[in-house]
């Protein structure tokens, strides 16, 4: 039986592996990109902290069907994970989620992935510094090729604008998430684990609810209190499916494979997509100072990931 079980649903070879992680690279911003919009349709709809918490229940409960025969399995392993998965939850759940919805209101979807463009920097000095991730050449000619079209983005092609950049408050929230991002990170590579990835980003996904809950309870009574509506639903729904459980899996299988430091430069198809998703659904003009960036982002991209 096993072995015709192994004959119909053969596992990855390495080479097939290695494939699959070098094309979720480029599709996972895009689900990731899914959020932006949603931090800039939730002011005066949902709250953040209620929006981020919602995200995360849906998605650990839509997780948790692939993965429940796992965790019955190994639900005696859960107590020496648990403080892991909290802290992992925090970074990840938390600030990477309700932080960015806070910043939402008050800067652009394109300012968003311009922000979380700068993690693969962070995450590639501390890969090397705590995990001894190693760039070859092609690796760090990618990371300046993918930085310079993210830095020509920033500065509209006009270089000399950048002495003048101003960050406002929103994008200060989104500044923390980012470096909360590259800490979340480096910690799920650096920490082993004997869940898989589904199972294991449900215990995170647990974890971030913990923490979540009581900062939700204080917006509800002091600050924001949300109306429950049909609108506030599609937007958890849609923060949990698709920037939520579909784009955190891919993200841990590119790990598993690629490793923190090249996997990070994701990050930098930020831009491109926030652009693109902003100028489909937002009504904001691509310039060709994106089309440029583009032409040094993706071959970045391209070199960073090469074994």
């Amino acid at each position: 039986m096993h072995s015709v079980n192994r004959a119909v649903a053969p596992p990855l070879s390495a080479s097939g592996e290695l494939r699959l992680a070098q094309l979720l690279v480029f599709v996972t911003p895009a689900l990731w990109s899914v959020n932006y919009l949603v931090a800039r349709w939730a002011p005066d709809v949902i709250a953040p902290h209620a929006l981020a918490i919602g995200r995360w229940v849906v998605a650990a409960a839509v997780l948790a069907g692939f993965c429940a025969p796992e965790l019955r399995a190994k639900r005696h392993l859960v107590r020496d994970e648990w403080r892991r998965c909290l802290v992992l939850g925090a970074l990840g759940m938390w600030v990477c989620g309700a932080f960015v919805y806070i910043g939402g209101r008050h800067t652009t979807a394109v300012n968003i992935g311009l922000l979380y463009a700068v993690a693969p920097v962070a995450i590639a000095l501390a890969s090397a510094l705590w995990l001894g991730e190693r760039f070859g050449r092609a690796q760090v000619v990618g990371v300046v090729l993918a930085l310079a079209g993210v830095l020509h983005i920033l500065a509209q092609g006009r270089w000399a604008s950048l002495a003048s950049f101003a960050i406002n408050p929103g994008d200060a929230w989104i500044a923390v998430a980012v470096a909360c991002w590259a800490a979340y990170s480096v910690l799920l590579r650096r920490w082993p684990s004997a869940f898989g990835p589904v199972a294991r980003l449900t215990l995170i996904a647990c974890g971030g609810i913990v923490v979540l809950l009581p900062f939700t309870v204080w917006e509800a009574l002091f600050w924001l209190p949300t109306t429950p509506s049909w609108r506030a639903a599609g937007l958890v729904l849609a923060a949990a499916l698709i920037p939520g459980a579909a784009a955190y899996c891919a993200y841990s299988t590119m790990q598993r494979v690629l490793g923190a430091a090249r996997v990070g430069v994701v990050m930098y198809l930020g831009p491109l997509y926030s652009a693109v998703v902003g100028w489909a659904v937002l009504g904001v003009r691509i310039e060709p100072f994106h089309a440029v960036g583009a032409a040094l982002i993706l071959p970045g991209i391209w070199f960073a990931t090469r074994r």
